[in-house]
């Protein structure tokens, strides 16, 4: 499993922008920035909707105010999926990045096999990563929702940003 001090694998993201899907490597995405990325296991799935994206959400200025320049949120699900979830959850401040075949979560040791439910997905993760270097992780145990909430990553950038 990637830890802290480790540098993001280098893989491709999926988008959805107004052109079409476009494809971003890690390292346009990571390089020269403060990032809050959270992943769960899936876009419409029950604690991920009702809580885990609605706190990044919420948040989402308080973050940008402690120095973060971008939240991203990452699932194994395709573009178009995270493009309409993020528009149902008016979630304007969040970076949604399809990691469709679960290479990222792969690569960084986070994935996991949910079987009948949904095969290949990603653990619930959240990190802070600075020019793509792993600053902090959380990863909480499955069926679980503490480590990774909103409130716990802000309350780390505040600290990391006060010392």
């Amino acid at each position: 499993m990637i830890k802290v001090g480790d540098k993001l694998p280098e893989v491709s993201f999926q988008r959805l922008t107004d052109n079409g899907v476009v494809t971003l490597t890690t390292k346009e995405v990571f390089s020269g920035e403060t990032v809050v990325l959270f992943a769960l296991p899936g876009a419409f799935t029950p604690t991920c909707s009702a809580a885990h994206l609605p706190g990044f959400v919420e948040l989402a200025e308080q973050f940008f105010q402690a120095g973060v320049d971008r939240i991203i949120c990452t699932a194994v699900n395709d573009a178009y999926v995270l493009d309409a979830w993020g528009k149902q959850q008016n979630a304007g401040d969040i970076l949604f990045l399809a990691d469709g075949a679960g290479r990222f979560a792969t690569a960084c040791g986070l994935a996991t096999d949910s079987g009948d439910f949904g095969g290949l997905r990603s653990l619930r993760y959240a990190m802070i990563v600075e020019d793509g270097v792993v600053q902090l992780l959380n990863v909480d145990a499955p069926k679980t929702f503490e480590l990774t909430k909103a409130e716990v990553l802000l309350e780390a950038v505040k600290q990391r940003s006060a010392s």
